[in-house]
């Protein structure tokens, strides 16, 4: 098998996917998106007046889901480089206590606070493993002390030995580079990075995951 590069990465929508991409969601997952997306960012157990920083934030779908829960009290920093992407997420979250910070999330981020909560929602998937490693250092310096990560994603699992349909969806569908990201082990990882104190939610018979750990 060929090496993969960052070229063979989808994690980067543009046009006119990125402009339907929430609709697009909805109708590839047969509906199940949003409920499961409310679930997971339920899971994140936020409080009020929290502050996070979602890597890689897209249309801000997620925000508007996770400002419920942390209130006007608390803020949320989206970083986003899509065009389009940018255009949905100021459209979505209009809100005094949301911005969009416009750089890339796989190159070193220097940012003027620290953040309680960073999250990234199937992004990290999508990047070779240099940048994957990349991204997290840019987690852990944007974190307080105690500050959390959670990563959605994909969960470890043996793509020879699933399903029809989750093989194909891996192998056909889903970004080249999602595969490496599943047979890799990310709680090893992290702890390596000085992450710890590991939770574990799981969806989809467990073939998705939200891993949050400490700093």
């Amino acid at each position: 098998m060929r090496e993969l590069t960052q070229k063979d990465s989808k994690v980067e929508v543009t046009g006119t996917e990125a402009k339907y991409y929430d609709t697009l969601m909805n109708i590839i997952t047969l509906g199940t998106y949003p409920s499961f997306i409310k679930r997971a960012i339920k899971d994140l157990n936020l409080t009020k007046g929290e502050s996070i920083l979602d890597l890689g934030c897209g249309t801000g779908r997620n925000d508007c889901i996770m400002l419920k829960y942390i209130g006007e009290e608390g803020s949320i920093a989206g970083v986003e480089i899509g065009k389009e992407m940018k255009e949905k997420f100021l459209e979505n979250c209009d809100k005094p206590n949301i911005k969009l910070i416009d750089k890339r999330i796989d190159e070193p981020l220097d940012l003027d606070r620290k953040f309680d909560l960073v999250f990234i929602s199937f992004v990290l998937h999508g990047f070779i493993q240099e940048k994957r490693e990349i991204i997290i250092e840019n987690a852990k310096k944007a974190l307080k002390s105690g500050g959390r990560f959670s990563v959605l994603d994909y969960n470890e699992f043996d793509v020879d030995n699933s399903g029809f349909f989750t093989r194909f969806a891996i192998r056909k569908i889903e970004c080249p580079l999602a595969e490496d990201f599943i047979n890799r082990d990310w709680k090893s990882i992290l702890g390596k990075s000085g992450f710890s104190k590991f939770e574990e939610k799981f969806y989809f018979k467990k073939k998705v995951r939200l891993l949050t750990a400490m700093k």
